[in-house]
């Protein structure tokens, strides 16, 4: 099962394993399609010998119980995998419903929008400033990617959001949404978001469960491992994609964002889902700062190691001693950081410091010696 927001590109990906072999494909947004679902178990049957896909499932969560009939007919027939490509945007009650009926016979992967290493070097500006969305990274100009993303935004509050969630006012999730990138990168503080939205902090949680399942936000929780340090406890906010980010903060093209003073933290969550695109799924992530400023953006843990990275836009970075502090408390396998030059350089003290392309590269030189 493919979870993904639904312009992240899954129905081109579906459309394109279609074209790879015998396929059936379902988008369960059209009425048309939904009809030839009027009775799922019998057209599964019929379509028994190809790859059956079915698009925007979250529209017909019903069909999960034919499902599981018809996977556990082809079992016995000797077909154990290979049979339902199934893609939907994802929410907790999807999953749920999912996982309780096909227990044990379906597997989950995440679509993120495009990375550095898909669209290459050259279009870093324009990715980090447009987001990996492709309709909004490949719109002719920056007004129109980001009258795209301002669509998508009010797509998801009038729309999606309402069918998977709550019934919340648009007008107020709107503006929690606003909050949510103004805080980009930045320690959340439940209860001054409950303030201002005039809420209760537990309003405020589910609003951002909410937001975390559909992929639209990362919660990224701070190391709490170590027992001899004061360390942060809340998480750090990001917006997951910068074009999304850089709308809602009314942010229309790269110069503005250069003068803007999110700047910083928007680059930081731009390095951030870049680095979590090329991660095998379930990969530990954190970061790191203690009550004395000890502080690494961003630890990875894996294959055994702990990568300790630290993000800057600078093309000639320099790092704080609160980073080897940190580096030292943890015993790090690696010091990193990526920096928004050119070159592969060596700081000392260990550290390598990287562009971002050459970083990815790197992660996917490691995952495929695994």
């Amino acid at each position: 099962m493919i979870l993904g927001s639904r312009q992240v590109g899954k129905t081109t990906l579906a459309r394109g394993i279609a074209e790879e072999r015998p396929a059936v494909y379902l988008d369960l947004e059209s009425d048309r399609d939904r009809v030839k679902l009027t009775e799922p178990g019998p057209y599964f049957r019929q379509h028994s010998d190809k790859l059956v896909i079915l698009d925007n499932i979250h529209r017909a969560p019903e069909i999960f119980q034919e499902l599981r009939a018809v996977i556990d007919d082809s079992r016995r027939a000797g077909r154990r995998v290979g049979q339902f490509l199934i893609l939907g945007s994802p929410s907790t009650e999807l999953l749920r419903q999912s996982g309780e009926t096909l227990a044990g016979r379906l597997a989950y992967s995440e679509i993120h929008p495009l990375n550095l290493l898909e669209v290459g070097a050259a279009g870093i500006e324009r990715l980090w400033v447009r987001g990996g969305y492709p309709d909004s990274y490949l719109a002719d100009t920056d007004r129109a990617s980001d009258r795209w993303r301002q669509d998508f935004i009010r797509t998801y509050l009038e729309r999606d959001i309402p069918m998977f969630g709550p019934r919340v006012p648009v007008e107020r999730l709107r503006r929690f949404w606003t909050m949510l990138a103004q805080l980009d990168g930045g320690l959340l503080n439940a209860a001054a978001l409950a303030r201002n939205l005039d809420v209760d902090s537990k309003t405020v949680k589910t609003y951002l469960d909410l937001l975390v399942d559909l992929l639209l936000v990362r919660r990224l929780q701070p190391w709490q491992s170590n027992a001899g340090k004061r360390l942060v406890k809340a998480p750090k906010i990001y917006i997951r994609d910068t074009g999304v980010l850089h709308s809602l903060l009314q942010i229309p093209n790269l110069e503005t964002l250069l003068g803007h003073p999110k700047q910083g933290d928007s680059w930081e969550g731009f390095v951030i889902e870049n680095i979590a695109s090329v991660l095998p799924e379930g990969t530990p992530m954190h970061f790191y700062r203690s009550a004395a400023g000890a502080e690494i953006d961003l630890l990875v843990q894996m294959n055994g190691e702990t990568w300790a990275i630290d993000i800057t836009r600078s093309t000639s970075p320099r790092l704080s001693r609160g980073f080897h502090i940190a580096c030292d408390d943890l015993a790090v396998s690696r010091r990193i950081v990526v920096h928004g030059g050119a070159a592969h350089l060596r700081l000392g003290q260990g550290v390598d410091a990287f562009p971002l392309s050459d970083f990815l590269g790197l992660f996917g030189a490691d995952l495929q010696n695994e």
